[in-house]
Protein backbone atom coordinates (compact mmCIF):
# COMPACT_ATOMS: atom_id res chain seq x y z
CA UNK A 1 0.00 0.00 0.00
CA UNK A 2 2.53 2.87 -1.09
CA UNK A 3 2.00 6.33 0.54
CA UNK A 4 2.26 9.28 -0.54
CA UNK A 5 5.62 11.49 0.23
CA UNK A 6 5.27 13.13 3.30
CA UNK A 7 5.78 16.74 4.30
CA UNK A 8 5.59 17.36 8.12
CA UNK A 9 7.32 14.99 10.91
CA UNK A 10 6.21 14.38 14.49
CA UNK A 11 9.05 13.33 17.21
CA UNK A 12 9.00 11.51 20.23
CA UNK A 13 11.29 11.97 22.84
CA UNK A 14 11.19 8.83 25.45
CA UNK A 15 12.29 10.22 29.56
CA UNK A 16 11.81 6.82 31.42
CA UNK A 17 12.36 8.46 34.36
CA UNK A 18 10.24 8.52 37.75
CA UNK A 19 10.04 9.36 41.53
CA UNK A 20 7.63 6.38 41.98
CA UNK A 21 6.64 3.47 39.81
CA UNK A 22 2.60 3.43 39.93
CA UNK A 23 1.37 -0.27 40.04
CA UNK A 24 -0.60 -0.05 36.68
CA UNK A 25 2.20 0.95 34.42
CA UNK A 26 3.62 -1.08 32.06
CA UNK A 27 5.47 1.59 30.50
CA UNK A 28 9.71 1.07 30.34
CA UNK A 29 9.89 3.55 32.95
CA UNK A 30 11.39 3.38 36.33
CA UNK A 31 13.37 4.88 39.55
CA UNK A 32 16.81 5.99 38.61
CA UNK A 33 18.72 8.63 39.99
CA UNK A 34 20.02 12.21 39.01
CA UNK A 35 23.48 10.71 37.65
CA UNK A 36 21.44 7.97 35.26
CA UNK A 37 19.18 10.93 34.27
CA UNK A 38 22.75 13.06 32.76
CA UNK A 39 24.09 10.05 31.15
CA UNK A 40 20.56 9.67 29.37
CA UNK A 41 20.45 12.68 28.00
CA UNK A 42 24.41 12.76 26.96
CA UNK A 43 22.98 9.36 25.30
CA UNK A 44 19.87 10.87 23.67
CA UNK A 45 21.37 14.30 22.12
CA UNK A 46 23.37 11.98 20.60
CA UNK A 47 21.12 9.76 18.99
CA UNK A 48 19.24 12.45 18.22
CA UNK A 49 22.22 13.97 16.21
CA UNK A 50 22.64 10.68 14.12
CA UNK A 51 19.00 10.89 12.98
CA UNK A 52 19.90 11.24 9.42
CA UNK A 53 22.63 8.12 9.33
CA UNK A 54 20.29 6.62 11.03
CA UNK A 55 17.17 6.77 8.62
CA UNK A 56 19.63 6.31 5.69
CA UNK A 57 20.33 2.68 6.95
CA UNK A 58 16.60 2.22 7.07
CA UNK A 59 16.42 3.52 3.44
CA UNK A 60 13.67 5.91 5.16
CA UNK A 61 12.82 9.30 4.33
CA UNK A 62 13.47 11.45 7.19
CA UNK A 63 11.05 14.85 6.77
CA UNK A 64 13.07 17.57 8.01
CA UNK A 65 10.01 19.85 8.75
CA UNK A 66 8.10 19.22 12.03
CA UNK A 67 5.08 20.23 13.14
CA UNK A 68 4.48 17.69 16.61
CA UNK A 69 7.30 17.21 19.39
CA UNK A 70 5.91 15.25 22.50
CA UNK A 71 8.16 14.48 25.43
CA UNK A 72 6.42 11.55 27.25
CA UNK A 73 7.31 8.90 29.75
CA UNK A 74 7.77 8.31 32.54
CA UNK A 75 8.00 12.02 33.66
CA UNK A 76 9.36 14.48 31.47
CA UNK A 77 8.94 17.14 33.89
CA UNK A 78 11.78 15.77 36.30
CA UNK A 79 14.40 17.20 33.43
CA UNK A 80 16.24 20.30 34.43
CA UNK A 81 16.36 23.57 32.22
CA UNK A 82 19.51 23.13 31.12
CA UNK A 83 18.64 19.35 30.15
CA UNK A 84 15.49 20.40 28.49
CA UNK A 85 17.32 22.85 26.15
CA UNK A 86 20.08 20.34 25.11
CA UNK A 87 17.31 18.27 23.62
CA UNK A 88 15.45 20.99 22.20
CA UNK A 89 19.12 22.18 20.57
CA UNK A 90 19.89 18.90 19.48
CA UNK A 91 16.53 18.47 17.27
CA UNK A 92 16.77 21.94 16.03
CA UNK A 93 20.32 21.40 14.49
CA UNK A 94 18.71 18.58 12.72
CA UNK A 95 15.24 19.33 12.21
CA UNK A 96 13.03 22.43 10.82
CA UNK A 97 10.13 23.48 13.43
CA UNK A 98 7.42 25.10 12.12
CA UNK A 99 6.14 28.39 13.61
CA UNK A 100 2.99 26.81 14.98
CA UNK A 101 4.51 23.56 16.42
CA UNK A 102 2.73 21.42 18.73
CA UNK A 103 5.51 20.70 21.59
CA UNK A 104 3.97 18.71 24.60
CA UNK A 105 5.20 18.15 27.53
CA UNK A 106 4.01 14.95 30.07
CA UNK A 107 4.09 15.80 33.65
CA UNK A 108 2.87 14.39 36.73
CA UNK A 109 1.33 17.04 38.95
CA UNK A 110 3.02 18.21 41.80
CA UNK A 111 6.67 17.74 39.89
CA UNK A 112 7.34 20.12 37.78
CA UNK A 113 9.94 22.32 38.96
CA UNK A 114 9.27 26.53 39.12
CA UNK A 115 12.46 26.82 36.77
CA UNK A 116 11.10 24.63 33.99
CA UNK A 117 7.61 25.84 34.43
CA UNK A 118 8.48 29.54 33.99
CA UNK A 119 10.92 28.29 31.01
CA UNK A 120 8.32 26.54 29.14
CA UNK A 121 7.21 29.11 26.42
CA UNK A 122 11.02 30.44 26.15
CA UNK A 123 11.45 26.52 25.33
CA UNK A 124 8.48 26.16 22.87
CA UNK A 125 6.65 23.98 25.14
CA UNK A 126 3.14 25.01 24.56
CA UNK A 127 1.13 21.70 25.42
CA UNK A 128 1.25 19.97 28.69
CA UNK A 129 -0.41 16.17 29.47
CA UNK A 130 -1.38 15.56 33.22
CA UNK A 131 -1.13 12.12 34.40
CA UNK A 132 -3.88 12.48 37.13
CA UNK A 133 -5.84 9.42 36.27
CA UNK A 134 -7.96 10.00 39.28
CA UNK A 135 -9.47 13.25 41.43
CA UNK A 136 -10.23 10.98 43.94
CA UNK A 137 -7.08 10.88 46.46
CA UNK A 138 -8.19 6.90 47.55
CA UNK A 139 -7.51 5.60 44.12
CA UNK A 140 -4.58 7.74 43.15
CA UNK A 141 -3.11 6.64 46.16
CA UNK A 142 -3.42 2.92 46.12
CA UNK A 143 -1.94 2.91 42.60
CA UNK A 144 1.10 4.97 43.92
CA UNK A 145 -0.01 8.41 42.30
CA UNK A 146 1.86 11.02 44.91
CA UNK A 147 -0.70 13.77 43.88
CA UNK A 148 -4.13 14.69 45.69
CA UNK A 149 -6.87 16.04 43.57
CA UNK A 150 -5.87 19.84 45.17
CA UNK A 151 -2.25 19.15 43.87
CA UNK A 152 -4.25 18.67 40.14
CA UNK A 153 -6.30 22.10 40.63
CA UNK A 154 -3.06 23.96 41.64
CA UNK A 155 -1.21 22.37 38.98
CA UNK A 156 -3.75 23.67 36.28
CA UNK A 157 -3.54 27.03 37.66
CA UNK A 158 0.39 27.19 37.41
CA UNK A 159 0.06 25.98 33.81
CA UNK A 160 -2.12 28.61 32.79
CA UNK A 161 -0.58 30.92 34.61
CA UNK A 162 2.88 30.57 33.01
CA UNK A 163 0.69 31.12 30.02
CA UNK A 164 -0.18 27.00 28.97
CA UNK A 165 -3.08 26.92 28.24
CA UNK A 166 -3.42 24.03 26.03
CA UNK A 167 -4.00 21.62 28.96
CA UNK A 168 -4.68 17.38 28.63
CA UNK A 169 -5.74 15.29 31.73
CA UNK A 170 -5.39 11.42 31.13
CA UNK A 171 -7.55 9.94 33.87
CA UNK A 172 -7.94 5.33 33.97
CA UNK A 173 -11.17 3.57 34.39
CA UNK A 174 -10.85 0.70 36.82
CA UNK A 175 -8.09 1.34 39.45
CA UNK A 176 -8.83 -0.27 42.76
CA UNK A 177 -11.43 1.30 44.74
CA UNK A 178 -13.03 2.99 41.73
CA UNK A 179 -17.09 2.71 41.88
CA UNK A 180 -19.64 4.30 39.09
CA UNK A 181 -19.97 6.75 41.90
CA UNK A 182 -16.49 8.19 42.44
CA UNK A 183 -15.72 7.89 38.65
CA UNK A 184 -18.51 10.74 38.19
CA UNK A 185 -16.52 12.43 40.89
CA UNK A 186 -13.37 12.23 38.86
CA UNK A 187 -15.38 12.97 35.12
CA UNK A 188 -17.18 16.12 36.81
CA UNK A 189 -13.52 17.31 38.34
CA UNK A 190 -12.18 17.10 34.60
CA UNK A 191 -15.01 18.61 33.01
CA UNK A 192 -14.84 21.84 35.39
CA UNK A 193 -11.43 22.48 35.11
CA UNK A 194 -12.09 23.53 31.74
CA UNK A 195 -8.90 21.72 29.99
CA UNK A 196 -8.93 21.61 26.35
CA UNK A 197 -8.38 17.63 26.13
CA UNK A 198 -8.98 15.20 27.68
CA UNK A 199 -7.62 11.32 27.39
CA UNK A 200 -9.65 7.94 28.98
CA UNK A 201 -8.09 4.37 29.36
CA UNK A 202 -9.74 1.09 30.47
CA UNK A 203 -7.19 -0.71 33.02
CA UNK A 204 -4.85 -3.04 31.51
CA UNK A 205 -4.39 -6.37 32.86
CA UNK A 206 -1.42 -7.83 31.44
CA UNK A 207 1.63 -8.80 32.49
CA UNK A 208 4.10 -5.80 32.02
CA UNK A 209 2.27 -3.91 35.59
CA UNK A 210 2.55 -5.01 38.62
CA UNK A 211 -1.08 -5.14 39.16
CA UNK A 212 -1.77 -6.76 36.11
CA UNK A 213 0.70 -9.47 37.28
CA UNK A 214 -0.74 -10.22 40.11
CA UNK A 215 -4.58 -9.40 38.75
CA UNK A 216 -3.34 -12.57 36.27
CA UNK A 217 -1.80 -14.52 39.23
CA UNK A 218 -4.81 -14.81 41.18
CA UNK A 219 -2.90 -12.44 43.96
CA UNK A 220 -4.11 -10.29 46.96
CA UNK A 221 -1.57 -7.22 46.77
CA UNK A 222 -2.25 -3.72 45.04
CA UNK A 223 -5.25 -3.66 45.93
CA UNK A 224 -6.49 -6.41 43.27
CA UNK A 225 -10.23 -7.40 45.04
CA UNK A 226 -11.10 -3.81 44.93
CA UNK A 227 -10.70 -3.60 40.92
CA UNK A 228 -14.03 -2.97 39.63
CA UNK A 229 -15.62 -5.55 36.97
CA UNK A 230 -15.24 -6.15 33.43
CA UNK A 231 -18.70 -4.78 32.57
CA UNK A 232 -18.07 -1.93 35.35
CA UNK A 233 -15.22 -0.69 33.77
CA UNK A 234 -16.63 -0.78 30.30
CA UNK A 235 -19.95 1.17 31.77
CA UNK A 236 -17.34 3.82 32.89
CA UNK A 237 -15.71 4.40 29.86
CA UNK A 238 -19.84 4.77 28.23
CA UNK A 239 -20.28 7.24 31.12
CA UNK A 240 -16.98 9.49 30.15
CA UNK A 241 -18.09 9.49 26.43
CA UNK A 242 -21.65 10.63 27.65
CA UNK A 243 -20.37 13.01 30.03
CA UNK A 244 -17.30 14.51 27.72
CA UNK A 245 -20.31 14.59 24.98
CA UNK A 246 -22.77 16.95 26.85
CA UNK A 247 -20.53 19.13 28.29
CA UNK A 248 -19.13 19.41 24.41
CA UNK A 249 -15.82 17.63 24.66
CA UNK A 250 -16.17 15.87 21.24
CA UNK A 251 -14.27 12.34 21.21
CA UNK A 252 -12.51 12.43 18.06
CA UNK A 253 -10.51 8.69 18.68
CA UNK A 254 -11.22 5.93 21.02
CA UNK A 255 -9.65 7.34 24.19
CA UNK A 256 -9.26 10.96 22.77
CA UNK A 257 -11.66 13.95 23.78
CA UNK A 258 -11.45 17.22 22.86
CA UNK A 259 -12.77 20.59 22.73
CA UNK A 260 -13.08 21.98 19.14
CA UNK A 261 -9.82 22.57 17.17
CA UNK A 262 -8.12 21.85 20.56
CA UNK A 263 -7.02 17.90 18.94
CA UNK A 264 -3.77 16.85 19.52
CA UNK A 265 -1.65 16.86 16.28
CA UNK A 266 1.00 14.57 17.55
CA UNK A 267 -1.64 11.61 18.85
CA UNK A 268 -3.22 11.82 14.92
CA UNK A 269 -0.02 10.93 13.13
CA UNK A 270 0.07 8.11 14.44
CA UNK A 271 -3.54 6.93 13.62
CA UNK A 272 -2.96 8.35 10.38
CA UNK A 273 -0.09 6.64 9.57
CA UNK A 274 1.93 9.94 9.26
CA UNK A 275 6.06 9.93 9.44
CA UNK A 276 7.04 9.99 13.06
CA UNK A 277 10.65 9.31 14.60
CA UNK A 278 11.03 8.74 18.32
CA UNK A 279 14.41 9.15 20.43
CA UNK A 280 15.33 7.34 23.21
CA UNK A 281 14.54 4.14 25.25
CA UNK A 282 11.53 2.18 23.75
CA UNK A 283 10.71 4.44 21.43
CA UNK A 284 9.68 3.82 17.88
CA UNK A 285 9.05 5.25 14.63
CA UNK A 286 7.21 4.75 11.67
CA UNK A 287 8.88 6.57 7.99
CA UNK A 288 8.16 6.15 4.58
CA UNK A 289 11.12 4.37 2.51
CA UNK A 290 12.13 4.98 -0.46
CA UNK A 291 10.15 2.56 -2.30
CA UNK A 292 7.04 4.23 -1.21
CA UNK A 293 6.32 1.84 1.24
CA UNK A 294 7.19 1.92 5.16
CA UNK A 295 9.46 0.41 8.08
CA UNK A 296 8.87 0.60 11.85
CA UNK A 297 12.21 1.00 13.95
CA UNK A 298 12.05 0.35 17.81
CA UNK A 299 14.71 0.98 20.16
CA UNK A 300 15.14 -1.64 23.42
CA UNK A 301 13.29 -1.04 26.77
CA UNK A 302 16.58 -1.70 28.38
CA UNK A 303 18.18 1.02 29.84
CA UNK A 304 20.93 -0.36 30.37
CA UNK A 305 21.87 -1.65 26.78
CA UNK A 306 20.04 1.91 25.62
CA UNK A 307 23.19 3.43 27.83
CA UNK A 308 26.19 0.64 26.68
CA UNK A 309 24.97 0.99 22.83
CA UNK A 310 24.37 -2.79 23.55
CA UNK A 311 21.10 -3.27 22.11
CA UNK A 312 20.57 -2.87 18.30
CA UNK A 313 16.96 -1.07 17.02
CA UNK A 314 14.33 -3.67 15.57
CA UNK A 315 13.99 -2.70 11.85
CA UNK A 316 10.62 -4.21 10.17
CA UNK A 317 9.52 -3.33 6.82
CA UNK A 318 5.65 -3.23 6.51
CA UNK A 319 4.09 -5.41 4.21
CA UNK A 320 1.61 -4.39 1.79
CA UNK A 321 -0.62 -6.53 3.87
CA UNK A 322 0.31 -5.05 7.47
CA UNK A 323 -0.29 -1.87 5.80
CA UNK A 324 -4.10 -2.30 4.84
CA UNK A 325 -4.24 -4.15 8.65
CA UNK A 326 -3.06 -0.96 9.91
CA UNK A 327 -5.42 0.98 7.58
CA UNK A 328 -8.20 -0.32 9.12
CA UNK A 329 -7.56 -0.56 12.67
CA UNK A 330 -5.90 2.61 13.03
CA UNK A 331 -8.25 4.11 11.10
CA UNK A 332 -11.63 2.65 12.89
CA UNK A 333 -10.12 4.35 16.27
CA UNK A 334 -10.94 7.60 14.87
CA UNK A 335 -14.42 9.10 15.09
CA UNK A 336 -14.63 10.29 11.47
CA UNK A 337 -13.45 5.96 10.28
CA UNK A 338 -12.34 4.79 7.45
CA UNK A 339 -12.68 6.13 3.69
CA UNK A 340 -14.31 3.17 1.93
CA UNK A 341 -13.37 4.60 -1.19
CA UNK A 342 -10.22 5.34 -0.44
CA UNK A 343 -9.66 2.24 0.45
CA UNK A 344 -10.40 0.71 -2.37
CA UNK A 345 -8.00 3.38 -4.67
CA UNK A 346 -5.54 1.66 -2.78
CA UNK A 347 -6.18 -1.72 -2.39
CA UNK A 348 -8.20 -2.43 -5.35
CA UNK A 349 -11.92 -3.52 -6.62
CA UNK A 350 -11.08 -7.24 -5.89
CA UNK A 351 -9.45 -6.99 -2.34
CA UNK A 352 -11.89 -4.81 -1.06
CA UNK A 353 -14.55 -6.81 -2.09
CA UNK A 354 -13.11 -9.45 0.38
CA UNK A 355 -13.75 -6.83 3.19
CA UNK A 356 -17.80 -6.80 2.26
CA UNK A 357 -19.11 -9.55 4.03
CA UNK A 358 -17.51 -8.99 7.51
CA UNK A 359 -18.38 -5.02 7.29
CA UNK A 360 -21.80 -6.15 6.76
CA UNK A 361 -21.61 -8.47 9.80
CA UNK A 362 -20.22 -5.78 12.13
CA UNK A 363 -22.50 -3.58 10.40
CA UNK A 364 -25.44 -6.39 11.77
CA UNK A 365 -24.45 -6.55 14.79
CA UNK A 366 -23.90 -2.92 15.73
CA UNK A 367 -20.69 -2.55 16.21
CA UNK A 368 -20.03 -0.64 12.68
CA UNK A 369 -22.01 2.28 10.91
CA UNK A 370 -21.77 3.57 7.69
CA UNK A 371 -22.28 7.40 7.08
CA UNK A 372 -21.92 8.05 3.42
CA UNK A 373 -19.06 6.87 2.08
CA UNK A 374 -17.58 6.11 5.65
CA UNK A 375 -17.80 3.19 8.17
CA UNK A 376 -17.13 4.02 11.77
CA UNK A 377 -17.56 2.30 14.89
CA UNK A 378 -20.23 2.54 17.02
CA UNK A 379 -20.13 2.82 20.64
CA UNK A 380 -20.58 -0.68 21.24
CA UNK A 381 -17.70 -0.94 18.52
CA UNK A 382 -15.23 0.93 20.76
CA UNK A 383 -15.87 -1.87 23.67
CA UNK A 384 -15.54 -4.62 21.40
CA UNK A 385 -12.81 -2.81 19.42
CA UNK A 386 -10.03 -5.46 19.23
CA UNK A 387 -12.56 -8.33 17.87
CA UNK A 388 -14.13 -6.08 15.48
CA UNK A 389 -10.13 -5.67 13.97
CA UNK A 390 -9.63 -9.38 14.25
CA UNK A 391 -12.13 -9.91 11.57
CA UNK A 392 -10.98 -7.76 9.54
CA UNK A 393 -7.92 -8.88 10.08
CA UNK A 394 -8.65 -12.73 9.36
CA UNK A 395 -9.52 -11.44 5.95
CA UNK A 396 -6.53 -10.65 4.85
CA UNK A 397 -4.07 -13.93 4.31
CA UNK A 398 -5.95 -14.75 1.12
CA UNK A 399 -5.87 -11.45 -0.11
CA UNK A 400 -2.36 -10.81 -0.36
CA UNK A 401 -1.71 -11.39 -4.25
CA UNK A 402 -4.32 -9.13 -4.67
CA UNK A 403 -3.16 -6.29 -2.37
CA UNK A 404 0.71 -6.90 -3.56
CA UNK A 405 -0.91 -6.26 -6.76
CA UNK A 406 -2.35 -2.71 -5.56
CA UNK A 407 0.73 -1.87 -3.79
CA UNK A 408 3.46 -1.28 -6.44
CA UNK A 409 5.28 1.86 -4.85
CA UNK A 410 6.59 4.47 -6.61
CA UNK A 411 10.47 4.24 -7.82
CA UNK A 412 13.35 6.09 -6.10
CA UNK A 413 13.44 8.16 -8.62
CA UNK A 414 9.25 9.54 -8.31
CA UNK A 415 10.13 10.74 -4.50
CA UNK A 416 13.36 12.23 -5.27
CA UNK A 417 10.87 14.44 -8.17
CA UNK A 418 8.77 14.85 -5.58
CA UNK A 419 10.96 16.78 -3.47
CA UNK A 420 11.60 13.78 -0.03
CA UNK A 421 15.54 13.34 -1.10
CA UNK A 422 18.38 15.87 -2.11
Amino acid sequence: MPISAPTTLGIYVSIPFCRAKCSYCNFASGVYGNERLAEYVNRLTAEIRSSSRRAAGWLAALPENVDSVYFGGGTPSLLSVEQMQRILEALQEVFSFAPQTEMTLECAPGQLSDSLLQALPRLGINRVSLGVQSFVDREAAAVGRLHTGAVVLAEIARLRGAGIDEINVDLIAGLPHQTMASWRTSLEAAIATGVSHLSVYMLDVDEDSRLGREMLAGGARYGVGLVPREATIADMYGEACERFSQASIAQYEISNFARTGHESRHNLKYWTRQPYVGFGLDAHSFLHTCDGNAVRVGTTDDLTKYLDHSARETVTSVSAAEAIEEAWFLGLRLSAGVSLLAMEQNIGHTAMRAFQPVLGVCEQEGLLTRDGDSVRLTQPGRLFANEVFARFLSVLPAQEDFIRQASAGPKLQDLKNQGVFA
